[in-house]
C-alpha cells in the first residue's frame, strides 16, 4: 500500500478552500483579471506563475483583501470575501521585502501579530517558541534583523506571517532577493514547513523552476488569465498550448499541417523535410495546423542516420550550450527550424564525438513530442 497521492481536485468529496468564481479586476480601460474561475485546496501549495504583468499580483491582493474585485466573488471557506477587511481575514501575506521591524527582536517579530491580538502571555510564548523551532531560529531569538543572515530574515518572516495560524499564506516573490544557491535550500525549507503545519499556501512567482519546484499545482498566466492549472509534471509533459510549452523549461516548436494517418498523424512542415510521425490524444483533420512541442531531451543526436526511427532530420549543430552534466546543442535544419538536442556528458570534453558545424541527425519517438493546436 503506497502513500495516499495527495491530489484533493481531482476528489469529488472534497470542497475547496478557496474559489474564484467569474472574477474580473480591471484598473481604469485595463483588466488586470480577466473572468477567471478557478479552485484552491486545503493544504496546497499554490503557485500562480507567468511574466510581469500577467495578473498574478492581482490575483494575490485580491485574496489579501487589499484590492476588490470589480466583477465576481472571492470565497474563502464557502464565505464570500469582500466585505472582510484584511486584518480579520484567516489570511496572511508575506511580502518580498520581509518588512521585518529592524528595531524588534526575532523573538518580539514574530510575537508581534499575537500581542496586537491581545493574547495571553503563556499562549505567546508557546506559541513564538513553535514558530523558532520550525524555522530552525532558536539560537537567533535575540538577535535584531539586521544580526542576521538574508535567509534567516526569510524565515522570520515567514514565522511571523504563520504564528496567527492563518487558514492561507500569500507568498508573494518571496524567494526574489536570496541568490541562486539560497534559493535552492529555502525552496526545500518552504515546502518541509508548508507541510509540516498543512497550512495552505499560495505564492507568487516569475520563476518557472521554482513554482515546478515547491508546487503542489502550477497555474500558468498570461494577459489576466489561467491558461493551465495543473501538477508541474503535467504541466511539462502535457502542456495544452503552445504558450505553457514554451513558457516551462526549454523547448523546441515544430510548426506544420498534420494528416491522420493510421493510429496517429502525418506532419508536413519546411521544404526538403521528412514527414514526421506524432501520435495525439487530440484529434486533427487533414492538413489542419499543428504544433508539435519537443523537449530536448527527448531528441537523440547521432553522426550517422539511425535505422528504423520514427522521426529522423539532418542539420547543422549551430550552438551548444554547456550545462556541466549535459550539454544542448541547437542544431539548425535546413530550412532554417532549429531542433534542440541534449546529451549526458558522459565523456571527458576532448573525447566528445560533436562539436560547431558538424553534420548530425536528430531523431524522436512518435511520442516523444506534444502535438498541440494552439
Amino acid at each position: 500500500m503506497g502513500e495516499k497521492v495527495f491530489e484533493p481536485w481531482n476528489d469529488p468529496n472534497e470542497s475547496p478552500l478557496i474559489q474564484f468564481k467569474n472574477v474580473t479586476k480591471r484598473f481604469g480601460d485595463f483588466t488586470a483579471i480577466d473572468n477567471q474561475s478557478f479552485d484552491i485546496y486545503a493544504k496546497e501549495f499554490f503557485a500562480l506563475l507567468g511574466p510581469s504583468g500577467c495578473g498574478k499580483t492581482t490575483l494575490m491582493r485580491m485574496l489579501a483583501g487589499f484590492e476588490t474585485p470589480t466583477e465576481g466573488t472571492i470565497l474563502l471557506g464557502g464565505q464570500d470575501i469582500a466585505p472582510i477587511p484584511p486584518n480579520k481575514r484567516a489570511v496572511n501575506m508575506m511580502f518580498q521585502s520581509y518588512a521585518l521591524f529592524p528595531h524588534l527582536s526575532v523573538w518580539e517579530n514574530i510575537a508581534f501579530g499575537l500581542k496586537r491580538d491581545g493574547k495571553p502571555k503563556p499562549e505567546i510564548d508557546a506559541r513564538v517558541d513553535e514558530m523558532l523551532k520550525l524555522t530552525r531560529l532558536e539560537k537567533f531569538a535575540k538577535r535584531k534583523p539586521h544580526q542576521i543572515s538574508g535567509g534567516q530574515r526569510q524565515r522570520v518572516a515567514l514565522a511571523r506571517s504563520l504564528a496567527k495560524a492563518p487558514k492561507l499564506l500569500l507568498l508573494d516573490e518571496p524567494l526574489g532577493a536570496l541568490d541562486a544557491k539560497l534559493r535552492q535550500d529555502t525552496q526545500f525549507e518552504l515546502m518541509d514547513i508548508q507541510e509540516k503545519t498543512g497550512t495552505t499556501f499560495v505564492i507568487v512567482t516569475h520563476d518557472q523552476e521554482e513554482a515546478m519546484t515547491v508546487a503542489s499545482r502550477v497555474a500558468v498566466m498570461d494577459h489576466g488569465k489561467i491558461i493551465q492549472a495543473d501538477t508541474p509534471p503535467r504541466i511539462y509533459e502535457m502542456p495544452n498550448s503552445v504558450y505553457v510549452a514554451d513558457f516551462i523549461g526549454d523547448v523546441t516548436i515544430i510548426t506544420g499541417t498534420a494528416t491522420p494517418q493510421g493510429d496517429g498523424y502525418d506532419i508536413t512542415f519546411g521544404e526538403g523535410q521528412p514527414t514526421l510521425r506524432a501520435k495525439s490524444d487530440r484529434s486533427f483533420t487533414r492538413d489542419q495546423i499543428c504544433h508539435l512541442a519537443i523537449r530536448p531531451e527527448k531528441v537523440a543526436i547521432s553522426a550517422d542516420k539511425p535505422e528504423g526511427a520514427a522521426n529522423a532530420v539532418q542539420g547543422k549543430i549551430l550552438d551548444i550550450a554547456y550545462l556541466g552534466n549535459l550539454s544542448t546543442y541547437h542544431v539548425e535544419l535546413s530550412n532554417g527550424q532549429i531542433v534542440k538536442a541534449q546529451a549526458a556528458n558522459t565523456r571527458r570534453l576532448s573525447a566528445r564525438p560533436f562539436t560547431w558545424e558538424d553534420d548530425v541527425w536528430l531523431s524522436w519517438t512518435e511520442t516523444a513530442g506534444v502535438l498541440l493546436e494552439s
